[in-house]
Formats: structure tokens, sequence, C-alpha cells
């Protein structure tokens, strides 16, 4: 890095530092430097100083009003990159690009072998070492550990069936009535014998509230390793 402003050089290197002496009041957030913590300051508050003079969008940080502009309105892609004709909006992405010819991966798993060229892709690989099933298919509510997979398993398992009817009991849609009738039955009618939880002692007289309670136990670790202190969920 070079600026031809020491001011500007400074600012840099606290980049390169831990050291976060800027505290906020409303919460435990700590920040390098007192710019940080003023937009951080922001968010709890509303206040959003930077407004767009073209529409009436306003925004926390100069930086995100510059980028809302460059989207919008000017459609400017100042960042261009030196070995093709590809330009971005935000220098991030520019960054995420080079590394397409480097081949750079800065981001590995402490777990494997597996390196990204981006923070988000590494985080998102890490659901496959936790089991974290985070996307959930809004039609039959499988749940999967990508977006991605869960696109590519609505587009294979439920086509171009449109979803249009509710349940009023959860958040499940469906697209036929009488898939929706199947649902009501299998999940929220009521059961003469109540089912209960072989990890503690709750029973349930409807499937779903039970399928919905065993959802709670998937973060304990009930397995304890005899020798040492290691717990698992598996």
């Amino acid at each position: 890095f070079t600026s031809a402003k020491l001011s500007s050089l400074r600012r840099h290197l606290k980049t390169h530092s831990d050291e976060k002496r800027h505290v906020c009041h409303l919460c435990p957030k700590a920040f390098r430097t007192a710019a940080l913590l003023h937009n951080h300051v922001n968010t709890h508050t509303g206040n959003k100083p930077h407004k767009c003079s073209e529409c009436d969008t306003a925004f926390v940080t100069r930086g995100e009003l510059s980028r809302h502009r460059r989207y919008k309105h000017t459609l400017e892609k100042p960042f261009k990159c030196t070995i093709c004709e590809y330009s971005s909006v935000e220098a991030s992405k520019m960054r995420r690009h080079v590394r397409s010819h480097t081949g750079e991966r800065p981001y590995p798993c402490h777990l494997c072998s597996y390196a990204s060229k981006d923070a988000y892709k590494l985080k998102r690989h890490m659901f496959t070492h936790t089991g974290e099933k985070r996307y959930e298919c809004y039609v039959c509510q499988a749940r999967f550990t990508q977006s991605g997979t869960m696109k590519i398993h609505v587009l294979q398992k439920h086509g171009e069936n449109v979803p249009k009817h509710q349940c009023p009991h959860c958040s499940t849609f469906l697209a036929r009535k009488s898939d929706l009738g199947a649902h009501l039955r299998s999940l929220h009618s009521y059961m003469e014998e109540a089912v209960k939880c072989r990890d503690c002692e709750a029973a349930f007289h409807e499937r779903y509230a039970f399928l919905q309670h065993r959802k709670t136990h998937r973060s304990e670790k009930r397995f304890r390793c005899a020798p040492c202190s290691c717990t698992c969920n598996q």
C-alpha cells in the first residue's frame, strides 16, 4: 500500500492491527477507528446521514452511498482488470476476480485441504463439516447446507409447480389443494396416542409439533468421550 497522504497511511496501518480501542456504548462490539465506530452506532440509531441526490435512498456510510450510485444511477465500473476486459463496481469484487488469474486461494479450511478465493465461500464450505443445514425448501421443507443445492432440488423435485396454497399452521406452501389436505392430515391432525421424544420427557399429539421439538435437540452434544471431556452431537 502506498499513499500521498501520511494520514491515509496511518489509517491503513490500523487495518493490520488487532487493537480495537473504540467501543460501542450500546453493545459489546469494538472497532479499530472512530469512523468505523460512528458508522456502527448509526446502525443502532437508524441514522442514515448519506443521502442519494438522485433518489430517496439514504445510507449509513459514504461507501454504501457510492456503491449504490454506481449500481443504480451512473453504472460506472471504475475497477478494471489489467489482464482481461473485466471491470467491476467494487474493489472487493476485482480482488476476487484477479485471483481467478493468479490461482491464489488465501482462505484455507483448517479441517481439510479445501481453500477458497473469498471468505464467503469458505464460510459456506464449513457447513459441510458442521452438518448445519440453513437452507430450507419452501415446498417440502427439505434442508440443505448450501443455497445452490436447495435451488437444484426445487428445480428437479418440484419442477414448474408454483406453490399456491399455504398451510394455516406453518410456513409450508403447496402446489395443489389435495397436497395441502395430505399435509394437514400428515402433520397437523390430532393423534390419539402421543409421540414421545427419545431424548427427553416431552410428548406430542401433533406430528408437526413433535418434529419442531426434535430440532431443539440437534445442537445438543449428548455423546461424551469416556477418557476425556470431548462431547459430540453424533
